[in-house]
């Protein structure tokens, strides 16, 4: 493989039509565990790829078991505050998934994934530990105390000094582990196919990668979640240790049979040259023929990008100068128009990425507040059994569980007859539509919390907690559809040149996540502060007490976030299309090229889709 202006370029050789000739550049890139060139007969596929499932079932097990009722432990154990739990929470998660863009990096740069999920998920396994010690041990602990007695309020004990140090310690190992973990799992199951051969294949991957994902977290949030409420909290922590480890000994099980990817130096070298370049010559005027550009040398054409109109002021980064040709070539002075395209895209996907944050500062209410609200609801199915309240979430995963297999076999070849597309229905659909179905869960909890507040404050009637199913049932299938679409479309990235940044493009997509979580705890910050100075009593959610707090109105507040980022992201998705469709209609082969060189410099599928015209 040659290198052009810094980066290294990856021919594109097309298979047969019916997928049996693994002759692609990245099938012969790929290795075995001795680092040996990977047999297209012995290693990959979906065997390969099952154990890899098997080590994300677990791993989303023990995570979601400690982050889904994370808020009880820190409230009835640590004795923080309800605000101030609910912030701990979400750091604790928007650190998880920003972690992940650590991973990516590691993973694409210098480790591989497999040795990235082998090193972080021990240190996610001793994080579950120390916290199983820390709530086994009573000396770890403040004294026992009713953080909602109306008899004395306001003096539990709250955790300080050494206790805090090892509970956060112990929580930002599991943040670590986890949060470098979560990309690669991903990106390591999707290397195990070969992605020109098996595109379909790989669609369905990351359909079974989310059902991995859902039997993970109903698992989590009916057993585990009934351990930790009945067992107390120091097994509930150890079975989550328990669960990695079993994880890890399924990754470590399917080792003989994995395809690798090499790693290949700093990810963010390339596109820093870019910049320099650039930089360097913003003075310089643009030619207003893009021939004129630097192309590279004539050995790295194959499999080059084509020219495209968008971020035009990095086309200067391709401008060649006299005193580039009089100096030798510097790829800090002068990249390849492949090498620009590449940032260009790189770029050009970040408002998608943008556009979904709202959507997971929902999907941390739904982790926070409403499992609060659920606490303050009649948790009783029989007079004899309680439903946790963080087991609620289960109820979405429960229908994905059954509703994710039929979409794969049912609704995406119907989906693929009519659109053509290999996955059905277009990434960047599927998102849309699950940012639009988010919506309409802050407003069925807006609804219910509503009517529970006026029930408890105006009779004292406690409504049954069932109430507050539909909210995680719409989210749920929200889910399905925006954060499986976000995982395909960052991924299936690479197919377009970017080879190098497989995980770390799926790490973006965790990193959504964090953004949405930190923006729940500045979010809950912010509107106290406003509704409280703005009225006589505190903010909406100041108190303690959601019989007090005006929670409704919170969840009101995000309805019309939702609906607001939705409406933007359809803006920002047409524009991605478009552009990208362009990219491709103009990247055909020349009329005097040979067949050979018309099969290996064919521009890749254009994995956008439609968008949502």
């Amino acid at each position: 493989m040659e290198k052009e202006g810094g980066v290294r370029v990856v021919p594109t050789v097309v298979g047969n039509n019916n997928g049996h000739e693994m002759g692609s550049e990245e099938e012969k890139a790929a290795l075995d565990w001795k680092g040996r060139p990977a047999n297209p007969l012995k290693h990959g596929g979906m065997r390969a790829a099952s154990f890899v499932l098997g080590l994300q079932s677990f791993e989303i097990m023990a995570i979601a078991a400690v982050g889904n009722n994370l808020i009880t432990y820190v409230i009835n154990e640590m004795h923080f505050g309800l605000s101030n739990s609910a912030n701990i929470v979400t750091n604790f998660v928007g650190t998880i998934f920003l972690l992940a863009l650590v991973g990516g990096y590691l993973s694409d740069s210098f480790l591989g994934s497999f040795w990235t999920i082998l090193i972080f998920g021990f240190l996610e396994l001793s994080g579950f530990i120390l916290l199983s010690v820390q709530a086994h041990l009573p000396q770890l602990k403040p004294p026992k105390c009713d953080m909602f007695s109306t008899k004395s309020p306001g003096t539990c004990v709250e955790a300080k000094g050494f206790k805090a140090v090892i509970f956060f310690v112990a929580l930002y190992l599991v943040a670590l582990g986890s949060g470098c973990v979560k990309p690669n799992m991903i990106s390591h199951g999707a290397d195990q196919f070969d992605r020109e051969a098996n595109a379909q294949r790989l669609s369905s991957y990351f359909n079974a990668a989310y059902f991995a994902f859902s039997i993970g977290e109903l698992v989590a949030l009916t057993l585990l979640v009934w351990v930790q409420t009945h067992s107390g909290m120091d097994v509930g922590f150890g079975v989550s240790a328990a669960a990695m480890a079993m994880g890890l000994m399924c990754l470590i099980c399917g080792t003989l049979y994995y395809r690798n990817k090499r790693p290949q130096g700093s990810i963010f070298t390339p596109i820093a040259q870019v910049f320099v370049a650039a930089a360097m010559k913003r003075k310089q005027p643009l030619p207003s023929n893009p021939d004129h550009l630097h192309k590279g040398h004539p050995a790295t054409v194959v499999g080059a990008l084509p020219h495209s109109h968008m971020f035009r002021f990095l086309d200067k980064a391709c401008i060649r100068t006299q005193v580039d040709a009089k100096s030798e070539e510097s790829p800090w002075r002068l990249c390849s128009v492949t090498q620009v395209e590449q940032t260009k895209m790189l770029l050009s996907v970040l408002p998608i990425f943008a556009c979904t944050i709202v959507f997971n500062t929902i999907l941390a209410q739904l982790q926070t507040f409403s499992v609060q609200q659920g606490s303050a609801m009649d948790t009783r199915i029989t007079p004899s059994f309680r439903i946790p309240p963080a087991s609620l979430q289960a109820i979405p995963y429960a229908m994905l569980v059954l509703l994710v297999p039929l979409y794969d076999a049912f609704l995406v070849p119907f989906a693929r007859r009519l659109t053509g597309h290999e996955s059905g229905i277009s990434p960047l659909r599927r998102i849309g539509f699950g940012l639009f179905l988010a919506t309409f869960s802050m407003v069925s909890a807006a609804l219910v919390e509503r009517k529970r507040r006026d029930a408890v404050v105006g009779s004292g009637r406690i409504l049954s907690i069932f109430w507050i199913t539909p909210q995680y049932l719409i989210f749920g299938v929200s889910e399905m559809f925006t954060a499986v679409g976000l995982i395909e479309f960052f991924y299936k990235q690479s197919l377009r040149g970017m080879q190098k940044m497989q995980s770390f493009l799926t790490a973006v997509t965790y990193c959504s996540y964090s953004f949405g979580f930190y923006i729940s705890s500045l979010l809950v910050s912010l509107v106290n502060r406003i509704t409280g100075s703005s009225s006589s009593g505190g903010g909406w959610l100041s108190d303690n007490d959601l019989n007090r707090d005006r929670l409704d109105l919170f969840y009101w507040l995000l309805a019309v976030l939702s609906f607001l980022n939705f409406l933007n992201y359809i803006f920002w998705a047409r524009w991605v299309s478009r552009h990208h469709d362009n990219n491709a209609a103009n990247s055909q082969p020349s009329a005097n090229s040979s067949n050979h060189d018309r099969t290996a410099a064919a521009p890749p599928k254009n994995i956008i889709g439609d968008g949502i015209a």
